[in-house]
């Protein structure tokens, strides 16, 4: 008997093969489907919405200060997972520098370079979130990451005994290394990105 291997997609197979509708990965060289809950889409969808405020309120202030950004639930990534292997992740909320964004409006090839910021709200697969994506953006270069882990899924090592819903930020430091802070209930989320943010944890929970 032969056993046939069905051969691993490369990063362009994945780019020519992904379906035009519904959000898709290439993980361990095969495209899957992102299907998420209802409560999973309202939380991405209130980030959105809540970063994209922010944004248009910076553009009354001087120029410096503005916010240059785009927000995103769209964006395909190209990132390099433990195994040196080519995978392509589209955060459940991306901030991408609008230079970057515009720079090739009808190419179809994923970002390469570094976000602003990438959010993942956490499905039943946390370690996807906590781990494999954890690594893969810090290595790309990804400057903030946030983890909203809104049925405080994970473990307790990482949420803390008794668990609670968390919103762990990952701030890339000098070392390009992360440094992690985590807020809970009524706490305001601080995000170097976003420095006049003012949103409690909760507020993103309850959403």
């Amino acid at each position: 008997m032969q056993t046939l291997t069905k051969p691993k997609l490369t990063f362009d197979d994945f780019l020519i093969q992904c379906p035009d509708e519904g959000r898709f990965e290439l993980v361990n060289g095969e495209i899957v489907e992102m299907v998420n809950t209802r409560q999973h889409k309202i939380i991405a969808e209130h980030i959105l919405f809540t970063l994209n405020d922010q944004i248009r309120r910076s553009r009354s202030v001087p120029a410096a200060s503005q916010l240059d950004f785009i927000v995103t639930t769209q964006a395909v990534i190209k990132t390099i997972n433990k195994k040196g292997t080519e995978q392509g992740r589209i955060p459940d909320v991306s901030v991408i520098d609008r230079t970057l964004w515009r720079s090739a409006p009808t190419d179809y090839a994923a970002l390469t370079e570094p976000i602003q910021l990438a959010v993942e709200v956490v499905s039943t697969n946390w370690e996807n979130d906590y781990v494999d994506k954890l690594y893969e953006y810090e290595q790309l270069g990804i400057k903030e990451y946030w983890i909203v882990d809104y049925l405080a899924i994970a473990s307790r090592a990482l949420l803390g005994d008794p668990k609670f819903p968390t919103i762990s930020v990952y701030v890339l430091n000098e070392q390009r290394k992360y440094d992690r802070s985590q807020f809970r209930g009524d706490e305001i989320i601080i995000s170097p990105s976003f420095s006049e943010l003012q949103i409690s944890a909760n507020s993103i929970f309850q959403a």
